[in-house]
C-alpha cells in the first residue's frame, strides 16, 4: 500500500449560523460558507449576508 501523498488540516469555525469559516491547511485566509439561492429557500432560511455553500465548494472541485 502506498503512502498518502498529503495530508490536510482543516478547521471549521462557527461564526452566526449559518456563516461558517474553513481554515484549510496553511492558506492564511479562511473560506466563507453560508447559504444562498435556492440553498436558503430549501431551507427557509435568509441570512444576513449570503455565502457559498459547501455544496458549490464540491461541484467546483468536481469540475475543476
Amino acid at each position: 500500500m502506498s503512502r498518502p501523498i498529503e495530508l490536510t488540516k482543516i478547521i471549521i469555525t462557527q461564526e452566526k449560523p449559518p456563516h461558517r469559516l474553513a481554515y484549510i491547511g496553511k492558506f492564511a485566509q479562511p473560506i466563507d460558507y453560508g447559504v444562498h439561492g435556492g440553498v436558503q429557500d430549501f431551507y427557509g432560511f435568509k441570512p444576513e449576508k449570503e455565502y457559498p455553500s459547501t455544496l458549490d465548494h464540491i461541484v467546483a472541485a468536481a469540475g475543476g
